[in-house]
C-alpha cells in the first residue's frame, strides 16, 4: 500500500503521468493501474485526465492531503527505527535565533554533552521565518526563536522563557545609582539601536509605541548589526541602548554594564520551542525540551561558566546514575 502511495503523491505533484513514471522508475501502464486500483478501493476518481496532463479532484486533493501525512509519519518511523537497530548516536538538528543561540544555547548544549554524550546536535543560527520553515518541512527538530510566533496548525509552540528588554548604560554613566528610568527620559540620550528590520529592534518599537512614546523622539545615533558590536560602542560610553537583559549577564555582574528598568512599561518577548506537530520526538528531544522548561536549571545553567557547567554536570550524572 505505501508503494501506492508514493506513486500517487508523485502523479499529484508532478500532474503528469509520463514525469511520474521517469522518477519512479516505473512503466505507465504499471502506474495508470496502480492510481486506478486506489480510485476502485476508496470509490471515488481522484484525477481529471486530460491531453495536457492530470489534476486533482476534489476528492483527490482531500486524499493528497492525508496520504502525505501518512507517508511523513512511515518516514520518520523508519528513521527512529533504523537509529535504534544500528545503534546509531543520534543527531538532533536545531534552530536557534540570534539572541538564543549567541547567549543561552553554548551553555545548555555544553551540559548536556557532559551528561549525554552519545548525543549529537547540527544547529543552524537564522532568523524566525528560516527556523518556522525548516520545522514545516522537517528540515530541523527543534526550533527556538525569540519574539513573536507565527501561527500554523503544523506547528507546536511552547514558550520556556520570558526575556526581559531592559535600558543599559556603561558603569560610569550618570544614571548608574538608579534602577529604573522613565519612558519620557529615553530620548534624553543617545540611543544604540540594531539595524531595522532585527527582531529585537521591532519588539522595541511595538511595545515602545503601545505605551504611548513617539519613535521619531528618540535620538537615534547608530544603528549596528550585531549586539556584540552594540555592547562594544555602550561600554565605551558612546550611547546607551535597549536590548535583552539575557545578553548582558556577564557584563553587569563585572561591572562593565548597569541595567534600569522602564518605570510602569516593562518590556517582555517569549521565547518559544517550535516543533513538527505532525512528527513525534525521541526522547533525545524530549530531554532538551524539558530541561528548558525547568525555569530553575535554565537560569542557573545561563549563568554559569564552563568550569561550573562542569561540576554541575558532574552532579547531574551522580544523581542520574544513583536514582535521585
Amino acid at each position: 500500500m505505501e508503494q501506492h502511495f508514493n506513486v500517487f503523491k508523485e502523479v499529484a505533484e508532478t500532474k503528469n503521468i509520463t514525469l511520474a513514471s521517469k522518477k519512479l522508475h516505473m512503466s505507465q501502464p504499471s502506474i495508470s493501474l496502480q492510481i486506478q486500483n486506489l480510485e476502485n478501493q476508496y470509490g471515488a476518481r481522484f484525477f481529471e485526465r486530460t491531453n495536457k496532463g492530470v489534476t486533482l479532484t476534489r476528492e483527490g486533493e482531500i486524499f493528497y492531503t492525508h496520504v502525505r501525512s501518512i507517508l511523513n509519519i512511515l518516514k520518520d518511523a523508519k528513521e527512529q527505527i533504523c537509529a535504534i537497530s544500528k545503534d546509531q548516536r543520534r543527531l538532533i538538528f536545531l534552530g536557534a535565533t540570534l539572541t538564543i543561540g549567541e547567549y543561552i544555547l553554548p551553555n545548555i548544549l555544553a551540559l548536556l554533552y557532559k551528561t549525554h554524550p552519545g548525543v549529537d546536535f547540527k544547529v543552524k543560527i537564522a532568523n524566525t521565518d528560516s527556523i518556522t520553515q525548516d520545522i514545516l518541512e522537517k528540515k530541523m527538530h527543534i526550533g527556538l526563536i525569540e519574539g513573536p510566533v507565527p501561527r500554523y496548525k503544523e506547528l507546536n509552540v511552547e514558550s520556556f522563557w520570558e526575556d526581559e528588554l531592559v535600558v543599559v548604560i556603561p558603569y560610569f554613566h550618570p544614571w548608574a545609582s538608579r534602577n529604573s528610568i522613565t519612558l519620557a527620559e529615553l530620548p534624553l540620550e543617545r540611543l544604540v539601536t540594531r539595524e531595522e528590520g532585527s527582531g529585537t529592534r521591532k519588539v522595541m518599537e511595538i511595545a515602545l509605541r503601545e505605551r504611548g512614546l513617539d519613535l521619531s523622539e528618540l535620538n537615534i545615533s547608530m544603528e549596528l548589526g550585531s549586539t556584540h558590536a552594540i555592547k562594544q560602542v555602550v561600554s565605551a560610553g558612546l550611547g546607551i541602548t535597549i536590548i535583552s537583559s539575557l545578553t548582558v549577564r556577564r557584563e553587569c555582574d563585572l561591572k562593565i554594564f548597569k541595567t534600569l528598568k522602564i518605570q510602569d512599561a516593562p518590556v517582555y518577548r517569549p521565547l518559544s520551542i517550535l516543533t513538527n506537530a505532525n512528527t513525534t520526538q525521541t526522547k533525545d528531544e524530549r530531554r532538551l525540551t524539558n530541561l528548558l522548561h525547568d525555569r530553575d536549571l535554565l537560569s542557573d545553567i545561563i549563568s554559569m561558566d564552563f568550569g561550573e557547567l562542569e561540576d554541575h554536570a558532574s552532579k547531574l550524572r551522580f544523581s542520574q546514575r544513583s536514582g535521585k
